[in-house]
């Protein structure tokens, strides 16, 4: 075998072998895309507790038609979102699992708990 034989082999190889190590990665993003119903909880009632925002997940990403919303969620779950609507803006991390979520927000005068539902 030529040298131009063995390097389409190589090739080849190579490119199984990046395909085979990115898609657990690309299915594993992408596990929780979809529509979910995150409901904000404080323990001040000024700061909005009960309020329920729709967000959604694609590609790992977050974003929201209700509010402006930036994000990622990682592939074991762990998310981290910056939700804001005029002058207030808040900062979430948690954890979402199968179809259900929870964490923890901070704003600058408001903290609390979240809990996030998928549709």
């Amino acid at each position: 075998m030529g040298f131009f034989g063995k390097s389409i082999i190589i090739t080849g190889f190579a490119l199984a072998l990046a395909i085979r190590l990115a898609s657990p990665a690309a299915a594993a993003a992408t596990a929780f895309d979809g529509e979910w119903s995150v409901r904000i909880a404080s323990s001040r009632s000024e700061c909005g507790n009960g309020q329920t925002v729709s967000i959604g997940i694609s590609n790992g990403q977050v974003r929201s038609s209700m509010v402006s919303a930036s994000g990622r969620v990682a592939d074991a779950g762990n998310i981290s979102v910056t939700l804001a609507s005029g002058l207030k803006k808040a900062t979430g991390f948690g954890h979402l699992a199968g179809a259900s979520g929870s964490g923890t927000w901070r704003g600058a005068l408001c903290s609390g708990t979240w809990t996030a539902s998928r549709n």
